[in-house]
């Protein structure tokens, strides 16, 4: 009998806000993880518990995390970043897998045999796992930018485009951190190039 198939869940954090960059993370489960059971998709999970549950799996499980910046992002699109950022995931893992199953439904061109899955997140552990390490990645770097760019509320909602966000890129127009390509940012930028 051969050795287990090494396999990689992959996901991602970031493709729908206005700012910030888009994290993809790969996870190498053990076969006997301790915290099988707490793992779910990270949407599900409170921030508490993202943490806690991230500190442990980096502590037992192979990490990869790939990043797509806004920059980035404008020149390529959503989807081709979020692709990248997947692929750079795989490739910082220290073990290439045998196989790499991906939330959602469409394949990042990887160096190794893939599946796509959707609802991966909520379905397979080490999805659920990637899950919580790209939301966490993705939080701490969106923390760090609110510091680094006061007047959004980046710290609160992460980018997105809630109402208080709208009301910052009105009032004081977009940072580096946000992605021009977007309309609301791209409008933003227009009209505080007009004042």
């Amino acid at each position: 009998m051969g050795a287990p198939q090494i396999i990689a869940g992959v996901d991602e954090a970031g493709r729908g806000p206005l700012a910030g960059p888009v994290v993809a993370a790969a996870v190498i489960l053990p076969l006997h993880f301790s915290a099988l059971a707490a793992l779910a998709d990270s949407k599900t999970l409170s921030a508490k518990r993202r943490e806690a549950l991230a500190i442990i799996i980096r502590a037992e499980a192979l990490v990869g995390v790939g990043i797509a910046e806004p920059d980035e992002i404008d020149r390529v699109n959503v989807l081709e970043a979020t692709m990248r950022a997947m692929c750079r995931a795989v490739d910082h893992l220290s073990v290439t897998p045998d196989l790499a199953i991906v939330d959602g439904n469409r394949l990042p061109p990887l160096r190794c045999e893939a599946r796509a899955i959707i609802g991966g997140d909520g379905l397979e552990p080490a999805i659920s796992a990637a899950s919580i390490i790209a939301k966490t990645v993705r939080d701490a770097l969106m923390q760090r930018a609110a510091q680094r760019w006061p007047g959004y509320g980046l710290e609160g909602h992460k980018g997105y485009g809630a109402a208080t966000h709208m009301q910052a890129l009105q009032a004081i127009g977009a940072s580096p951190i946000h992605r021009f390509s977007y309309r609301p940012v791209r409008e933003a930028a227009e009209k505080t190039a007009q004042a």
